[in-house]
């Protein structure tokens, strides 16, 4: 179940990942758009180095990285509903199919992902459909979306992002899940089936007329895959903090830990034994959630908390600089492990990333880049704010959602000529 997780590396072994000349990498070499966003068409090859999307406001740039997006679990880096992801024309009033389409490189070889939605009928009942869309993987139909994690991992950054440390929990939850899904593709799988438990017991309560035979089964299935999901991030928050402790370099060390009763009990207890306490409450408190909805008890209430061990404060009672650096930091110590663990690094989309980071800051992210072999997309309003990685990256100009080659920024101090 988490076994691969539970390995903790030593953290020698972890700094030996960082070496440029180790191999092989994972990347995205082609990306292929129909009718998406504002995209009627598009493509883009790129060569494995990490590939800048230069160009101003509303230019397109986020929606190349929101197509990639969905070629992992879950609903995309905006969490757009996938029925107002299609390009619509003057005068069109249901929501158009779209297409995305890639060409990843992996360990294992080339596979072709695609992922999109048929266009609606105009007239027919469409609103049961508007979240479907359909993923292939190598050309056959997947089972679900979470079948996706099986191939590579993508790992996002955005603005939207910046408050992550400081508001509610869901957004770190996703945000923690996302970096499991890279070591244990399963758990995408584990998450979905979870939450769609907790969806139809919280529909059955609703209603009143719950058989208990019926509540029982999906109280084992929440607490089943509950379990399983609570101790899968466990184990990814235990070893992302004995790298993030021992990170030199210019970004902060972060300090992570779970809050929640289920992540407690399997700090006290066995499994077996959390198990137990998960399926006794959930059936306790049935009156109590057909009254308020959702569960009282589940992975579902976990906070992911983050301080800064530097200054020994949580994180969001940091600058927005400084929580922006904690972030970078989280990823790029998950970076280090799953490149040891697998042998290539994550996807990772970073919009905007060079907002609230120094100079310093984003000439280090550079160069980590660069010595952990991760093929990042980032996108910023001018080239000059990436010139320190010359030639050692690809540079491509967005305009009005087309897509022009370009030459490297021009920097004296570049990190590669």
């Amino acid at each position: 179940m988490t076994e691969a997780i539970l390995r903790q590396p030593p953290l020698a072994a972890v700094a030996a990942v960082t070496g440029p000349k180790r191999r092989p990498r994972v990347w995205l070499s082609r990306l292929t758009l129909t009718d998406f966003r504002g995209y009627p068409a598009a493509e883009l090859t790129a060569d494995g180095r990490p590939l800048v999307l230069c160009g101003p406001n509303g230019a397109g740039k986020t929606n190349l990285l929101e197509a990639i997006s969905f070629l992992a679990p879950g609903r995309g880096l905006r969490r757009a509903s996938a029925g107002d992801i299609g390009r619509r024309t003057p005068g069109q009033d249901t929501p158009g199919g779209w297409a995305v389409a890639a060409r990843v490189v992996t360990p294992d070889g080339e596979r072709q992902l695609g992922t999109g939605r048929e266009a609606e009928t105009p007239g027919a009942e469409n609103d049961r459909k508007s979240e479907r869309r359909t993923v292939k993987i190598d050309g056959a139909v997947a089972r679900g979306r979470h079948s996706l994690s099986e191939v590579f991992s993508v790992v996002w950054l955005t603005p939207q992002m910046d408050g992550l440390l400081r508001d509610g929990p869901a957004p770190r939850r996703r945000f923690l899940d996302r970096l499991v899904y890279g070591f244990d593709p399963a758990h995408a799988r584990r998450v979905a089936a979870y939450e769609q438990a907790l969806r139809e017991r919280a529909r059955l309560l609703r209603s009143g007329r719950a058989e208990d035979a019926w509540l029982a089964a999906l109280e084992d299935a929440m607490t089943r895959h509950g379990i399983a999901i609570a101790a899968a991030r466990r184990a990814l928050v235990a070893r992302l903090n004995a790298v993030c402790a021992a990170r030199p370099g210019a970004f902060p060390a972060p300090g992570l830990a779970l809050d929640g009763a289920v992540e407690a009990w399997l700090e006290d207890g066995p499994a077996l034994e959390a198990e137990d306490r998960l399926r006794d409450g959930l059936a306790a408190s049935r009156a109590r959630d057909g009254e308020t909805g959702g569960a009282s008890l589940g992975p579902h209430r976990c906070d992911l908390a983050v301080c800064h061990l530097g200054r020994a404060m949580a994180a969001g009672l940091c600058s927005t600089g400084e929580q922006k650096a904690l972030l970078v930091s989280i990823v790029l110590a998950h970076t280090q492990l799953l490149t040891l663990e697998h042998g290539g690094p994550p996807l990772l989309l970073l919009d905007e990333i060079a907002a609230h980071l120094d100079g310093a800051r984003r000439t280090a992210l550079y160069e980590e880049i660069l010595d952990l072999g991760v093929q990042a997309w980032m996108t910023g309003t001018e080239a000059a704010v990436f010139a320190p990685l010359g030639r050692a990256a690809q540079f491509v100009r967005v305009e009005n959602a087309a897509l022009h080659p370009a030459p490297a920024a021009e920097n004296h101090g570049k990190i590669m000529p």
